[in-house]
């Protein structure tokens, strides 16, 4: 007997998008000449500017999901998630294929999905139980787990809409995953959700998979995907790239990425006097690589003219996260004496493994002399992801450790 309890077969969603045509600038002379044509004009002379644009967020996308499979649906922006889970939502409909699901679901694609503003967050309980088909006895039974885990006693009885984001999240969260259904669809919105919530929501997911429901689940956070899902989709421009294993589409994903980012900065001449000529970033292979595991060493290649070698002048490495905070800078001395020839030199910085947290990184390369001149700065042309494949520091997913994770020297006694 199949175990299947969801079946997609051909699926297909389109658009349509219209564009209006806007003129750059329009003077007043000219729309009266407009006005003027137009009392001498039939109506159907007048040349529509708009245009219509099909545009297919899915084409042809078939899968099965098995009971108590744990998903992960990843892809880059634009690659048709959001749309997929919407139509597993009943959300939007289909433009061609099939679904087939067989069990009740919840989904919770976006901060207030759901949820009444008007209503109490205990009003809003009973209203979602009801939508997922739930009588009043068996809601009351799982009101005071819903509550401890969403941790807004306090404001049990408050309009929803004066709850702040983290407050509505907890509480849909608590909902969607304590109200049994058999089909949990959760979207990105864990990322507004702190750290121990987020580790708290991944806990709550893997024992609802034990219990033999299904977790669909998209993220763009690879560690939270590692952590939580056994299998995983990959999505991109509307149709599947992969179904398979977890580790095998992390794989496949980040080299996708990597393809599509700047993988070497490359100048072949200057005005500067001292510049950088290549930035590239190897493994422990010597190959060129964007994607790292959590346990691997990275490697920075930097290569540099100088037609002078100033005293004090300093190589200077500055690694930045997604959001350009700047989590670390090295830095080295070029040369401690004077030397007036031109200069072609290469530098190798290491990065050592279990330093940086998974995620995704850029680089700032400078050449400079501190507070006194800076002679060549690159900024954000190379880009790094780490990634955890199940190393030691899976355990640690969802906890607040910082920025880097590094192993001191200790001495206990």
């Amino acid at each position: 007997m199949s175990n299947t309890i969801i079946k997609v077969e051909n699926l297909s969603k389109s658009y349509i998008l219209k564009h209006q045509g806007v003129e750059n600038y329009v003077a007043l002379r000219d729309v009266i000449v407009d006005k003027a044509k137009a009392l001498f004009t039939s109506p159907s002379s007048i040349i529509n500017k708009q245009t219509k644009e099909e545009f297919w967020a899915l084409k042809d996308v078939s899968f099965d999901i098995q009971q108590g499979d744990r998903v992960g649906i990843i892809g880059r922006n634009g690659a048709g998630k959001s749309t997929l889970l919407k139509i597993l939502s009943r959300i939007v409909t289909p433009t061609k294929g099939r679904i087939t699901i067989d069990g009740r679901v919840a989904s919770l694609l976006e901060v207030g999905t759901g949820f009444h503003p008007e209503l109490s967050g205990r009003e809003n309980i009973f209203l979602n139980g009801s939508i997922l088909g739930m009588t009043k006895l068996e809601i009351k039974q799982k009101f005071d787990e819903i509550v401890a885990f969403a941790e807004v006693e306090r404001f049990l009885d408050t309009p929803v809409k004066r709850y702040s984001s983290g407050m509505y999240v907890r509480l849909a969260f608590a909902v969607a995953a304590h109200l049994e259904p058999e089909i949990l669809i959760v979207d990105e919105v864990l990322a507004v959700g702190d750290a121990a919530f987020q580790k708290k929501c991944l806990g709550k997911m893997k024992d609802v998979s034990g219990e033999g429901r299904t977790v669909i689940f998209v993220s763009h956070n690879m560690g939270q995907i590692s952590a939580l899902c056994s299998k995983s989709i990959i999505l991109n421009k509307g149709q599947i790239e992969f179904d398979g294993k977890v580790d095998a589409a992390l794989k496949i994903y980040h080299n996708m990425q990597s393809a599509a980012s700047n993988e070497k900065y490359v100048v072949e001449k200057s005005d500067k006097d001292i510049y950088i000529n290549e930035i590239s970033i190897h493994n422990a292979q010597h190959e060129n690589a964007q994607v790292f595991s959590h346990d691997e060493p990275i490697f920075v290649h930097l290569k540099y003219t100088a037609k002078t070698i100033l005293e004090d002048l300093l190589l200077s490495i500055a690694v930045l996260d997604k959001n350009d905070k700047k989590i670390f800078t090295t830095e080295h001395p070029f040369s401690d004496t004077l030397n007036l020839n031109k200069i072609a030199g290469e530098a190798i910085v290491k990065i050592p493994s279990r330093f940086l947290l998974p995620g995704d990184y850029k680089m700032n390369v400078a050449i400079h002399i501190p507070n006194v001149q800076l002679f060549d700065l690159i900024e954000n042309t190379t880009s790094f992801s780490i990634v955890d494949n199940g190393s030691e520091f899976s355990k640690y997913m969802g906890v607040d450790v910082g920025y880097v994770f590094s192993k001191c020297e200790w001495d206990i006694k």
